[in-house]
């Protein structure tokens, strides 16, 4: 019995044994490492995905102030236009409504105020003594023929205006007079007057409008159609004005090199305004402390022209940009650093545009009388 005993004690060992302690941490520790592991990943992928969040809020909060600006514009072109129909200026309201369509086709309204003033025009323009229900009266063919010869002559002349205006009296006249004649003496007088309006007159506008008019008789060059393009772009550019100066530099530092002296109604040239507006960007950025980028600016606006007012503050910024950098970077003695100005802004559209000059009309040919 005592030999039982022993055998049985051997063979059987309690559960709280050190050899079972031992494989139950064995065992223990691998499934604590996966846990671990997971634990990191699960940090890993919660960091990344809070990254892509924070860099997609800021890309939406750009895009809305873009549409907001965009908003502010095309609504108070819209507004002034609803002004213009009710003093009677139906010209300048259809030049507005085709500016607000030019920036946002889908603007509610536009369309349908376009349409409108149009036909208010033609009809105005169209609007002749009732005659008496039973007198048919003869046209004066001898005064409608002289009037066509003058609007060929003033063609001849490029008298652009004069011309036009003659168009429209024979057009009052006599609407069915050489029709097909009439139509090509308009697309040369319109195509040729919106040219000169943008680049003689500074009435960007007005160009626009006839430039378009010009396009319902037949297309229009490529030179035509990249004025009007540099038109629209410096019309764009101006709408920031006061409200991005960056935006303004941007779209600026695009067209002074082509057309440095594009103006509009202010008389204010395209490289006046990227200058002034280097200038407010760059005391924009100073408030910012970004003062490199504001030295930047400042040297962008003194290299167009040299001026005592703006050249103390843009040694203050390079003092400080210079103050800021000390740790990381010293330019080496007697060697002057000028920073290189760079441009963020392409156009959505940039024409290769050659010198500005109208062409003459004796390229075209001309309906004989």
């Amino acid at each position: 019995m005592g030999a039982m005993t022993m055998q049985n004690n051997d063979d059987t060992l309690p559960a709280e044994s050190p050899e079972n302690q031992s494989e139950g941490k064995k065992t223990s520790r691998p499934r604590r490492g996966k846990w671990i592991w997971l634990g990191i990943l699960i940090l890993i992928l919660g960091a990344a995905a809070g990254g892509w969040l924070g860099y997609s809020s800021g890309i939406r909060a750009r895009k809305a102030m873009e549409i907001n600006q965009l908003t502010a514009v095309t609504t108070t072109q819209f507004e002034l236009g609803l002004a213009d129909i009710t003093d009677g200026h139906l010209a300048m309201a259809q030049q507005r409504f085709e500016y607000v369509l030019s920036l946002d086709p889908t603007f509610p309204g536009a369309s349908d105020k376009l349409a409108e003033v149009m036909i208010k025009q033609a009809q105005v323009s169209t609007v002749t003594p009732m005659p008496s229900p039973t007198v048919s009266p003869t046209p004066d063919l001898r005064g409608v023929e002289e009037i066509y010869n003058q609007a060929v002559e003033q063609v001849k002349n490029k008298q652009w205006a004069q011309a036009f205006d003659s168009l429209q009296a024979l057009r009052n006249e006599d609407a069915t007079y050489k029709a097909v004649d009439v139509d090509g003496l308009y697309y040369v007088v319109l195509r040729y007057r919106g040219v000169e309006m943008i680049l003689n007159e500074g009435n960007l506008e007005g160009g626009i409008y006839d430039l378009t008019l010009a396009e319902k008789f037949a297309p229009i060059d490529a030179d035509a159609n990249s004025y009007r393009t540099w038109a629209r772009y410096y019309l764009n550019g101006a709408s920031y004005w006061g409200i991005d100066w960056g935006q303004v530099v941007s779209i600026f530092s695009e067209i002074y090199p082509a057309f440095p002296n594009l103006r509009d109604g202010s008389g204010m040239t395209a490289t006046e305004r990227y200058r002034l507006a280097a200038v407010k960007y760059g005391d924009q950025l100073m408030l910012q402390e970004d003062y490199c980028k504001a030295q930047e600016m400042y040297q962008l606006a003194l290299d167009l022209s040299p001026d005592p007012v703006v050249q103390p503050t843009a040694d203050e910024a390079g003092r400080r940009c210079s103050e800021g950098n000390a740790p990381t970077a010293q330019p080496q003695p007697g060697v002057t650093v000028t920073p290189s100005p760079t441009t963020e802004v392409s156009p959505t559209e940039t024409p290769t545009v050659e010198t500005p000059s109208v062409e003459t009309t004796t390229e075209v040919p001309l309906p004989t009388p």
